[in-house]
């Protein structure tokens, strides 16, 4: 587990590219026949990405954390962006089909991935188990949302380049959690914005996964405070830190989808401080 502590924004203006990237931009999050994770201490929150390739890999606990098991103290959502794959909690098996969501509560002790039936034939090579995990006082049962069966939100325009489907998969409306709530978002064709006007989350971390991304193609994620923006050039299956003093949004060179997760204060999904577009500098 790779450990990252937390920043101050005034700490940003003086930042180069080397080390935005190294704060706040994870390259590796999907290693084939691994499980990868950063533990972010804003809001203490592990991201990470499990690729079974074939093998059957436990999510273990490590120092960072200091836990006799992962979940001990902790909750975590799983939202497959590959082939089908396969989760076993404490010797319950879920299988995911990509686009699906699994919420595991405190308290789950053994917890296994794996390749599905016919994980090979997507284009990612098989299972790709995008994770959040944060902290949690409460035990909320073991949910799995397929996909569709979220709640949807249409959102944006195509004149501003920003028409996209949200659906939210973990939220108080939907997937009950202690503090975690998650997505995925899907812009339609044609825009490349994922949001504008955008906005800050003084009360909670937010995580972005970027996938379905064509090879050749990036996103510019804006980060850093309103007046003094910086940027990250992420690639297809990279994901985005983003404190809560930070503005996140990105425009495409083609049309993505992300996974977006947060932590924090509250579960409130219109909680946001928004940004006018002629105040970000």
């Amino acid at each position: 587990m790779e450990q990252r502590y937390a920043t101050n924004p005034d700490q940003i203006p003086g930042m180069g590219t080397d080390e935005l990237r190294e704060r706040f931009l994870v390259e590796a999050v999907f290693v084939p026949g691994e499980i990868t994770l950063v533990y972010t201490h804003h809001d203490r929150v592990v991201v990470g990405g499990a690729q079974p390739a074939g093998q059957e890999l436990a999510l273990l606990p490590s120092d960072e954390i200091r836990a006799e098991y992962f979940l001990e103290n902790r909750e975590i959502g799983i939202v497959n962006v590959g082939g089908t794959g396969t989760v076993t909690a404490d010797g319950e098996t879920f299988t995911l089909p990509t686009g699906a969501c699994l919420y595991l509560g405190r308290g789950v002790r053994d917890v296994v991935f794996a390749d599905g039936p016919g994980a090979a034939e997507h284009p990612a090579g098989g299972a790709q188990l995008y994770l959040f995990s944060a902290p949690a006082n409460t035990t909320y049962p073991t949910r799995l949302v397929l996909p569709g069966e979220g709640t949807t939100r249409e959102l944006g325009d195509q004149l501003t380049s920003n028409r996209r489907s949200l659906e939210q998969l973990i939220h108080p409306g939907g997937i009950q959690s202690c503090q975690v709530v998650m997505g995925v978002t899907s812009l339609h064709p044609g825009s490349m914005w994922n949001t504008m006007p955008a906005h800050t989350h003084e009360r909670r971390t937010e995580c972005y996964l970027y996938f379905d991304l064509p090879e050749d193609a990036r996103v510019i994620h804006l980060c850093g405070q309103p007046t003094q923006t910086r940027h990250l050039v992420v690639a297809d299956r990279q994901a985005v830190i983003s404190p809560s003093w930070s503005l996140h949004s990105g425009v495409g060179t083609a049309a993505y989808s992300f996974v977006w997760a947060m932590a924090g204060e509250n579960q409130a999904f219109d909680d946001m401080d928004a940004v006018p577009v002629d105040q970000i500098r």
